[in-house]
């Protein structure tokens, strides 16, 4: 039986099974889906068409596309030539696509039309392209890096995160993960983020099946957890809230025996929907893992180790992490609060590279801006964001970008982004806008201002006018101040 040795080729990961079960799944979504064969074939016909398109070894492919097998074969194409897959979203806006491309400067963008732009293709396009070059061996090459995540960054500014792991097989993801060879994993967020297309390509990695939710339905997770027998399934705790809140008849009507482990990452979760998945599927089968995309560290925690240790993340899986106090002191003591820092394990390579921005660090110390604190047994429990940054829905939201966007707008003087609590998504993003007196704008104005600039989960859901300064006389944004007021 096959498996990958750490340094192996990834773009050789189809081939190598699809020579020894080539009509075993592969991937899945909705009613489509391809076994391992007719994935190699995909990818290869693909990645024949990048290359005649002018990708080379570690050139950026960003791929906007949705939930599904092109995502899929478009990501092993561009590692079977030495290219780094980057997911994008299909709903960028305008000006966050033009900003990411400038950074990486890519030959294509693979997407859903072809002709969007003078480089714009599709992945059937390519493979059009790809299936009429001459039938010679294609050499695999390992790229620089395997995957681009893009993050907003807390400057308002986008950033790609150029992972420091080669093109080649790392059991770093597949221990971090807890991902057996031949799982059958279930991805239900989209796979332009992080940790649904880590986890959806380590799965095919070793060997096994995924099953890409198109979109996230509640009971629909339920069905496709007993249709195919899923082993393992990635959720956010916005998603759990939504799954508890399935009348029980439902809930019980599925059969979720096969299950082995349910990961959540993402945003903190509530103790009571913690304890709620606990109560109902059993603690050994639920496991939270805390990191950034950076993953330079990171901790792990079973649901028995959560009973233990109500409210922890866990200890350090990998890595090493420190507390530092607010005024610089590392805290030795447990039980003292201070800001969370983190860097790779001694002698291990940089987990990461920035394009786009510069890393703040320290002797190898960087920060996500996480206040924190361990206890006696070094498990991590965490407080509130030092920086401003909003969890919406598991998914990072800056007020700094949304407030230059707003400032862009000819009437306004200044802004102040802040999130209020939401039952649902944990906040919803509230912006204060200050506007010239004697103006008539009004708050659906501001919103259809930024529908052509923000992406939607960055949008407010509500619009607040106001006259009065938000900034100190020396230019300082009281968000803290704004936000208690508006809790009262």
């Amino acid at each position: 039986m096959f498996t990958p040795e750490p340094g192996f080729p990834l773009g050789d990961i189809p081939a190598a099974y699809a020579a020894e079960r080539p009509d075993s799944a592969a991937v899945r979504a909705g009613d489509a889906e391809l076994t391992w064969e007719e994935l190699y074939r995909a990818s290869d016909a693909v990645a024949r068409g990048l290359r005649l398109s002018g990708v080379t070894r570690g050139h950026i492919v960003p791929l906007m596309l949705p939930n599904g097998l092109d995502v899929v074969v478009a990501a092993f194409a561009c590692l079977r030539i030495g290219a780094v897959p980057q997911p994008l979203s299909t709903r960028l806006a305008p000006a966050e696509e033009r900003a990411i491309l400038a950074l990486s400067e890519p030959p294509v963008v693979i997407g859903l039309q072809e002709g969007a732009s003078d480089r714009s293709t599709t992945v059937a396009g390519l493979r059009r392209l790809g299936a009429g070059e001459p039938t010679t061996e294609l050499t695999t090459v390992i790229g620089p890096s395997w995957k681009a995540p893009t993050s907003g960054g807390s400057t308002g500014r986008p950033k790609i995160i150029l992972s420091g792991a080669e093109g080649a097989f790392n059991p770093f993801d597949t221990e971090a993960w807890g991902l057996r060879p031949g799982e059958r994993s279930l991805v239900t967020a989209p796979v332009h983020h992080n940790a649904p297309f880590s986890t959806a390509m380590t799965t095919l990695f070793n060997g096994g099946t995924v099953t890409l939710l198109e979109r996230f339905d509640a009971e629909r997770v339920l069905s496709e957890v007993e249709r195919h027998a899923i082993t393992w399934v990635y959720l956010v705790p916005t998603m759990m809230r939504r799954i508890l809140a399935l009348p029980e008849p439902v809930r019980a009507r599925y059969d979720l025996s096969s299950l082995v482990s349910v990961w959540h990452c993402a945003e903190p979760c509530p103790p009571a929907t913690k304890q709620a998945w606990i109560d109902w599927l059993g603690a050994d089968r639920i496991r939270e893992l805390y990191a950034g995309t950076e993953a330079q560290a990171g901790c792990t925690i079973s649901g028995t180790q959560w009973l233990a240790h109500r409210g922890s993340v866990g200890r350090p899986a990998w890595g090493e992490i420190k507390i530092v106090g607010l005024d610089g002191t590392p805290v030795t003591e447990p039980g003292v609060p201070g800001e969370i820092f983190m860097r790779v394990a001694e002698g291990k390579p940089p987990a990461f590279r920035y394009l786009g921005a510069e890393v703040q660090e320290t002797d190898g110390w960087s920060t996500l801006g996480d206040i924190g604190e361990f206890d006696g047994d070094g498990y991590l429990y965490l407080h509130d964001r030092r920086s401003d940054m909003l969890l919406v829905g598991g998914v990072n939201v800056y007020p700094a970008e949304i407030e230059g966007a707003l400032t862009e707008h000819p009437h306004v003087l200044s802004s102040a982004v802040i999130g209020l609590p939401d039952p649902d998504r944990g906040n919803r993003v509230h912006a204060i806008v200050q506007i010239e007196e004697g103006r008539t704008t009004t708050p659906e104005e501001i919103t259809d201002f930024l529908a052509t600039r923000l992406s939607p989960h960055k949008r407010p859901s509500s619009v607040e006018l106001v006259t009065e300064p938000l900034r100190s006389a020396a230019g300082k944004l009281r968000r803290s101040a704004l936000r208690a007021e508006r809790l009262g």
